[in-house]
């Protein structure tokens, strides 16, 4: 069955990208292999995921860079799904993540909204089973 293989973010710096993913995200790196030019194919992916992973891709044009932190309009991009929403609420909080509202419960599970390094916005979510 087809499958979404890599989701590209246009970051800034791929160091500074790749920091913030593995260390205040928990992601893995998955693949880090030069290109040349200095570019880079980098892959990280959250600790759970086994089949979709994030290409971090350094902006190389100044419309590439304008894109950055505002990839979907200003709309939530991504969803990072949880089995334990406050277990990782707090763990995120503590790396300086920054949450724009407080946790909130929902019909479809407990949810709040945060930014990456960029500004792209993200959901925390634990889904309701």
């Amino acid at each position: 069955m087809p499958h979404i293989g890599y989701v590209t973010l246009l970051v800034r710096d791929y160091d500074e990208a790749l920091r913030f993913y593995t260390e205040s995200l928990g992601f893995r790196l998955i693949e880090d292999t030069p290109l040349g030019d200095g570019k880079r194919w980098l892959l990280v992916a959250p600790p759970g995921a086994t089949e979709t992973s994030i290409l971090l891709a350094q902006a190389s044009t100044p419309e590439q860079t304008a894109h950055i932190g505002d990839q979907t309009g200003g709309r939530v991009a991504l969803f990072l799904h949880t089995d334990d929403f406050w277990r990782d609420y707090e763990r995120m909080q503590s790396k300086g993540v920054l949450f724009l509202e407080n946790p909130r419960s929902e019909s479809y599970g407990t949810v709040a909204v945060f930014c990456d390094l960029y500004g792209n916005r993200w959901d925390l979510l634990q889904p309701n089973r």
